[in-house]
């Protein structure tokens, strides 16, 4: 492996000389142009790369961030550090990944780690209790800067990149009711799970503004902490049974819509020609269904880079030893029209 000292030495340097050169420090104002170009010419033709291990030691900086993730094989999470990771790739950082499952000792033990590993900045995503926003708050004490993406602000040192939950399933309201749907039904989320109040909350909004009545027999709550397409398909088949016609289904999001749709077909019943099926989230398999879902966008890859962008701002300010102030956006959603949602035309589904 070439060194500083293979470049040195073939450039006809001091090794000093060539660190300030090819770190670009302050000092290197002071050297020859003549110099500094003989310097990175020489280590650009050996194929001579900084150690940065060694470097960070030298000026005690890890050039990492923490990233959290409940699920990594949940494609709401993926998609998100898909967005983290392109906006670190010319950032210098690397991402340290924990994914702790949906469990909170392997969250601690996330928390533990990270710490030790004296990160630069920390993101995390929340897509249910299981992010302890209180534990937390190790890394704003020790004055690493912290963004959560998910969760409406709790603590107010840490930034938050959020969803706006309400104006999304108000949105999705409006689509089925423009098409005609009066008996809807809807498969809440999980009632500790985070997003679960807000999207009903956007949902009873809009249907008091319509007067527009939501039958109690057509409204099934998911259970656990965590959605998924087979308590989609279990409560899909939990309505149908109750006898309760409805021409279209609205789903806590888009993994429990697929779960919907699979029982609806497996009932005889057709969609979207007996029942429109909506979700919330657009995750990748959303376009590819079939039918194709209809749904409530979350930019998911944008969630994540929003967010690199306000970590990497305190992360700077904190090197610097300024005052940063956590910030906090919140993203509009888009309705995605696709198949899986029409005009009502044929008799209800139940």
């Amino acid at each position: 492996m070439v060194t500083i000292t293979d470049v040195a030495r073939d450039a006809g340097c001091s090794i000093t000389t060539v660190s300030i050169v090819l770190n670009d420090r302050p000092l290197a104002r002071t050297i020859a142009e003549r110099t500094k170009r003989r310097g990175k010419e020489t280590a650009r033709g050996l194929g001579y790369h900084p150690n940065i291990f060694a470097r960070s030691l030298a000026i005690k900086r890890s050039y990492t961030v923490g990233v959290m993730v409940p699920d990594i094989t949940d494609p709401y999470c993926t998609q998100i550090f898909t967005g983290i990771e392109n906006a670190l790739y010319d950032s210098g950082y690397l991402p340290i990944l924990t994914d702790f499952q949906n469990n909170e000792l392997r969250f601690q033990r996330s928390v533990n780690m990270l710490t030790e590993r004296r990160v630069e900045g920390l993101i995390a995503i929340a897509n249910s209790l299981s992010l302890r926003s209180d534990l937390l708050n190790v890394f704003p004490a020790r004055n690493i800067p912290t963004v959560i993406i998910g969760r409406e602000r709790e603590q107010k040192s840490m930034s938050s990149v959020v969803i706006d939950n309400v104006s999304g399933t108000r949105s999705g309201m409006r689509h089925l009711y423009e098409l005609g749907h009066r008996k809807i039904a809807f498969i809440k989320g999980p009632r500790k799970v985070i997003d679960t109040s807000k999207r009903w909350h956007g949902i009873r909004e809009f249907a008091h503004e319509v007067n527009l009545r939501i039958n109690s027999k057509l409204v099934v709550e998911l259970p656990g902490t965590y959605s998924s397409h087979e308590a989609g398909y279990a409560a899909t088949l939990d309505l149908l049974r109750r006898n309760c016609p409805f021409t279209a289904l609205m789903a806590f999001d888009d993994m429990t819509a697929f779960g919907a749709i699979r029982a609806l077909i497996r009932e005889g019943k057709r969609v979207p020609a007996d029942c429109s099926v909506l979700g919330f989230d657009d995750v990748a398999t959303a376009a590819s269904y079939n039918p194709s879902l209809t749904t409530i966008q979350q930019p998911l890859g944008s969630l994540g880079s929003i967010g690199i962008a306000a970590l990497l701002k305190g992360v700077s300010a904190s090197v610097r030893k300024e005052t940063f102030r956590p910030v906090h956006h919140k993203i509009q959603p888009v309705l995605i029209v696709r198949e899986s949602t029409a005009a009502v035309r044929s008799a209800p589904a139940g």
